[in-house]
């Protein structure tokens, strides 16, 4: 019998390293292909930069019996984990491999994850999730139960501290769900991604509705009904290029700033085509879209949630290179009041953005809160006070701007200087009151309107009056409600100039274990 040699080794470390990136057999990987998705070290190879990805545990395997997994014990355990770069920033990812047991997930599945998660909260670095799973391995029982409570209980413990995001490449269901649910930001893709508790067959059998998984929990319903998705997209491959983007805009961590990118677009550049966005006739529509793309660096954002609670926009970009977050009403879908879902939306992107110190910027156009039983019902008054108390905690640099209408309790809640705005501005087409002229006239010169001779021109009367006297463009300043009063063409410039000089604002909330936010 020859010596064992360390060459011979080596080469025995690498066959057992080709064999883990090769998977568990190629029919499997055709099969993945089949479906119109990508192997688990493709996703990855399209993520990072080239070459930057370092594997951790690439030969773990299961110690499970019973069930016929003895006989099945394929290296990884179905999870390709590790580090590589984005733009040569590093960042974590693992990224479940559906060749093998579906992308269920066991016990060592699971450790491999929560080393991981360790690892990079450790490091001070983002965490991508390639998910692509069928839920917890039946094999493993409880095992893989407790395996789910681990990346729960870290997904919570990097929140705040470590941008978290969630790819959907695949089915994600019961229990699986929840993680992404618990971190910043989720992407989809439609006709592959799905998401769910209980399946079509159990919803079928508990009350009858038939569903399939992808009207049940499919992309575009989490993109466009449910809110889960943030960010829905045709083909991984945009998709993935789309996540490597949003990395641009953040920090690595919330002890640092998100990265500086200076480009061409001159910081006092004048918005000249504002004069004609924005109408000055306050029941005429607008896409406050067009107004951001003016706004901001070569008119690039990276809108949040673009196609749930249409009527508020929250979006990241940059204003002369630094990254801010828009939070801005959008009159283009039901004429830009708040409801429920909108509050929901804004609350949640104003707390990210605090959280991993992003400056906020809130363009306001909003004509109240959204009436209704159905409103009330489902609880308006708590859910809407989401993001009232998001803005109220927030401690990053906050710059609001009034271009038309802000009315009653919807203008204190889209960060007034009353709630904490460091700096409040207005356009001259702004209305800040209780509510619009012809609403106030009706209510406070109900009775003399009755007694007029002439009802209706006495109404038109006091409507005018009203306005004049409470509704003018320079009531608010000139009580201190508002700094200034703008030029729309220069609102760019200010803003940077204001994102300047707010630039080492220090501001600390008192000394607590945590809020207790309205739910």
């Amino acid at each position: 019998m020859g010596e064992t040699t360390t060459t011979g080794r080596v080469e025995e470390l690498d066959q057992l390293r080709e064999l883990a990136r090769q998977g568990p057999d190629p029919k499997a990987t055709e099969r993945q292909h089949a479906k119109g998705k990508l192997t688990a070290r493709e996703r990855i190879e399209l993520l990072l930069d080239k070459g930057s990805f370092t594997e951790v545990e690439p030969l773990r395997r299961h110690r499970a019996v019973g069930f016929g997994l003895e006989a099945r014990r394929p290296y990884t355990d179905g999870v390709v984990t590790g580090w590589g770069t984005v733009d040569g920033r590093t960042v974590f990812v693992y990224a479940h491999d559906f060749r093998i047991f579906g992308g269920a997930l066991g016990e060592a599945h699971a450790q491999k994850i929560h080393k991981l998660m360790d690892m990079a909260l450790a490091a001070g670095a983002p965490l991508v999730s390639l998910n692509d799973g069928a839920g917890a391995r039946i094999q493993e029982g409880v095992s893989a139960l407790a395996g789910y409570g681990g990346i729960f209980r870290r997904n919570t413990k990097a929140s705040g501290v470590i941008p978290q995001i969630s790819v959907m490449l695949g089915p994600c269901a019961g229990g699986a769900a929840y993680s992404p649910a618990l971190t910043d930001f989720v992407f989809a893709v439609r006709d592959i991604s799905q998401m769910f508790i209980t399946g079509p067959d159990v919803v079928q059998a508990v009350t009858g509705e038939q569903v399939t998984q992808n009207e049940l929990g499919g992309a575009d319903v989490h993109g466009g009904v449910s809110g889960v998705a943030h960010f829905v997209y045709d083909d991984e491959e945009h998709c993935l290029a789309e996540v490597r983007y949003l990395l641009s805009l953040l920090p690595a961590n919330n002890r640092e700033l998100p990265p500086t990118v200076r480009g061409a677009d001159p910081a006092d550049r004048a918005g000249d085509t504002l004069l004609d966005l924005v109408p000055a006739d306050g029941n005429r529509s607008y896409d406050i879209r067009a107004v951001i793309e003016e706004l901001v660096d070569d008119g690039e954002y990276m809108e949040v949630h673009a196609t749930w609670a249409t009527n508020l926009v929250c979006a990241l970009a940059r204003l002369d290179g630094h990254v801010v977050g828009i939070v801005a009403n959008q009159p283009a879908s039901m004429a830009g009041v708040l409801d429920i879902k909108a509050s929901e939306k804004g609350a949640r992107f104003v707390q990210f953005c605090d959280s991993f110190n992003i400056p906020l910027v809130t363009l306001v156009d909003v004509p109240g809160f959204l009436p209704g039983v159905d409103q009330e019902h489902d609880g308006i008054i708590r859910r809407g006070a989401k993001l009232l108390y998001a803005y109220c905690n927030a401690t990053v640099p906050r710059i609001s701007v009034v271009l038309r209408k802000a009315y009653g309790g919807a203008y204190i809640v889209m960060d007034s200087r009353s709630i904490g705005a460091d700096i409040a501005l207005a356009w001259p087409t702004n209305e800040i009151a209780v509510m619009g002229a012809e609403g106030a006239a009706n209510v406070v010169f109900r009775r003399e309107i009755a007694e007029a001779e002439d009802p209706e021109a006495m109404r038109r009367r006091k409507i005018e009056e009203y306005r004049t006297e409470l509704v003018h463009p320079y009531y608010a300043a000139e009580r201190g409600l508002v700094d200034d009063v703008i030029d729309p063409r220069e609102t760019r410039a200010v803003l940077c100039r204001a994102l300047a000089m707010l630039a080492g604002k220090d501001a600390e909330l008192p000394r607590r274990k945590h809020g207790n936010p309205p739910q």
